[in-house]
């Protein structure tokens, strides 16, 4: 009798066991899927540093990085910022389907910034890489 009742009982337990495995199986399977659909996207840049030499002190150099979406769904720059406060971004602001080109302009005013300078900027989007930079280097002489 004890046998039958320790057999039912790890029946009863490996029942219980097993449906919270499965619940979890399906919770993991429906999360890859929605990864899997949100992905697609790719942001591919012409080039990702630019070098301008060197410049006076208080030159404002522009320039325009060109980047290409090489994925299968449209890209949407959400959020793009500079290492600092002399360095201003503006970008493409409407989605950019695949096949499709946009822009993220970068204004850097050399006003007070003598030295070598490497200014970073980060963008942030819903391509497969999230976060990706652009960089802006050179150096400023002084006045």
């Amino acid at each position: 009798m004890n046998i039958v009742k320790s057999f039912f009982i790890c029946i009863v337990l490996a029942m219980l066991v097993s449906c919270g495995n499965s619940e979890n199986k399906n919770e993991q399977s429906t999360d890859t899927l929605a990864n899997e659909a949100a992905k697609g996207g790719k942001i591919e840049f012409e080039e990702s540093v630019f070098d301008f030499g060197e410049v006076k002190e208080g030159e404002v150099i522009e320039h325009v990085y060109t980047y290409t979406n090489t994925g299968t769904a449209p890209v949407i720059l959400s959020q793009v910022s500079a290492s600092c406060g002399c360095t201003t971004p503006s970008y493409t602001q409407t989605p950019v389907l695949p096949g499709k080109s946009g822009e993220v302009k970068v204004s850097f005013d050399s006003n007070g910034q003598v030295g070598k300078q490497q200014k970073i900027v980060t963008i942030v989007s819903n391509a497969d890489e999230r976060v990706t930079t652009i960089q802006l280097k050179g150096e400023v002489l002084p006045k």
